[in-house]
């Protein structure tokens, strides 16, 4: 075995522990739960406003840089299929600053994000209940989802198969139903692909807005990440992840362009907004009774399924780091049934910040949550096709397993999409916030890596290398 090898095999080591109870199914719905959320049923609200029907383009071109993103993930994560992931891939092919970056910024934006599907669940709640306050909806969900991740991985799967599956059923349906409706619909009903040209033509707010409506379309995609994060957790691991990699990506390319596709031929994209969904006023459109009601509902789900994945993914981010001291070591203990719990509390911190939003301002809440966490999501991606540039030039005579297809020159592509997307936020008002707050944080990290972790490292992989050894 190589000097290499063995470093990686001690990252390997020290994450060991968690339980591998995840089936390729429940695998590729953890994914799908994450990225079938927010982004679609709210955001998807924001990108229209952004583009008008060009949203398609713009949601063409995420869902490439979503592709990109998987092939180089797949192909890393059945080399090394780790809870650490991308973060252990970062530290091990370009160095412990890299994976400290990685995971701190990722685990961050996660915290947000939960916050962010928390948030919009109060916003969902109010089709219902106008007059209760949102914070109630926060309290008791967010409740009711930690106890979910504290009873074990299996318990953890098995409700997320379960959210995951009602959101397909519901989003085919909703394709099956809206294809009617614009099919059998007269002219003179205001139904049908003349919407896409009849206000204001196809790019009403120019290529700009196209580009714009991008960032919200990456938004949307971010999550399909941690199908790479519960790896770690998979059984049989390397089977698994290649399956689901594949449907995954089949499947949301299909939902997001589909229901965006019939959206806009229903309903004219000046219509949309974000007081609630887009997906709501479609299926009030139909005039079907209750149909937005239960509409409302899926999304509901969408958004509980959302925030159920991220925390966990999240909480295994701070495990990895806790693992990798860089730190504290309480949080990369486990539980009797296999959890990290100090890490998983740890990780709601989000939905009290959320909390707090709400009751301070309850009309921007979800923007600015939303501007927030996606600057540590993108980082991450970047970070992504970064260390699958060093993972090739290590690993150029390996036989790998899977392999992606066009290397070097997509993964150079897929740099250059993200660094272009990130840089776009710093011009639109609404994402102004990313840059504004992602970039001070990363040079705090690197200040508090440099002063702190870098001069601790060989006596931290000690005391680390002795406690796996006594709980073994």
């Amino acid at each position: 075995m190589t000097q290499q090898h063995r470093r990686f095999d001690t990252i390997v080591d020290r994450e060991k522990g968690l339980h591998r109870s995840l089936s390729t199914g429940q695998l590729s719905m953890i994914a799908i739960g994450g990225a079938i959320g927010t982004g679609l049923f709210l955001g998807s609200g924001f990108a229209i406003g952004f583009a008008g029907p060009s949203v398609l383009i713009s949601y063409a071109i995420g869902a490439l840089i979503a592709l990109l993103l998987m092939g180089c993930l797949a192909e890393m994560t059945v080399a090394h299929p780790v809870s650490g992931s991308f973060g252990a891939y970062a530290e091990y092919y370009i160095g412990p600053l890299a994976g400290f970056l990685v995971r701190y910024a990722y685990w961050s934006s996660l915290v947000f994000a939960v916050g962010t599907e928390v948030t919009a669940i109060a916003v969902y709640m109010k089709y219902w209940f106008p007059s209760v306050p949102g914070w109630y909806w926060i309290i008791g969900f967010s409740a009711a989802l930690i106890g979910i991740n504290l009873l074990s991985v299996k318990v953890f799967g098995a409700v997320e198969y379960v959210f995951s599956m009602m959101k397909i059923i519901a989003i085919v349906g909703f394709i099956i139903l809206g294809a009617y409706v614009v099919f059998s619909s007269t002219s003179s009903s205001g139904v049908g692909f003349s919407n896409y040209t009849s206000h204001g033509g196809f790019f009403p707010k120019g290529v700009w807005g196209t580009w714009v409506a991008v960032i919200v379309a990456i938004i949307s995609y971010l999550s399909i990440e941690m199908i790479a994060v519960a790896a770690g957790e998979a059984h049989d691991p390397q089977v698994a992840i290649t399956k689901a990699f594949r449907v995954t990506m089949l499947r949301l390319v299909i939902f997001y362009l589909l229901t965006l596709a019939l959206m806009l031929a229903i309903v004219p994209w000046n219509l949309a907004g974000t007081d609630e969904s887009p997906f709501v006023r479609v299926m009030a459109a139909t005039q079907i009774p209750g149909a937005a009601g239960a509409i409302n509902f899926v999304i509901l789900v969408a958004a509980l399924s959302a925030m159920n994945s991220q925390l966990y993914i999240a909480t295994r981010m701070m495990f990895s780091l806790s693992r990798a001291g860089q730190a504290p070591r309480l949080f990369g203990r486990l539980n009797s049934r296999g959890i990290p719990g100090s890490a998983l509390f740890l990780s709601t911190i989000g939905i009290a910040l959320a909390t707090a939003l709400n009751l301070i301002y309850p009309g921007t809440a979800f923007v600015l949550m939303l501007s927030v966490s996606m600057f540590g999501a993108m980082f991450a991606w970047l970070m992504i096709f970064v260390t699958h540039l060093f993972f090739r030039r290590r690993n150029r005579d390996a036989l790998l397993v899977f392999r992606m297809w066009g290397f070097p020159v997509t993964t150079i592509f897929g740099i250059l999409l993200i660094i272009s997307s990130l840089i776009t936020t710093y011009f639109t008002r609404e994402f102004k916030m990313t840059l504004i707050t992602g970039v001070p944080f990363l040079l705090i990290l690197s200040l508090i890596y440099f002063t702190w972790f870098r001069k601790n490292e060989s006596t931290k992989s000690s005391l680390i290398s002795q406690a796996l050894e006594q709980e073994n």
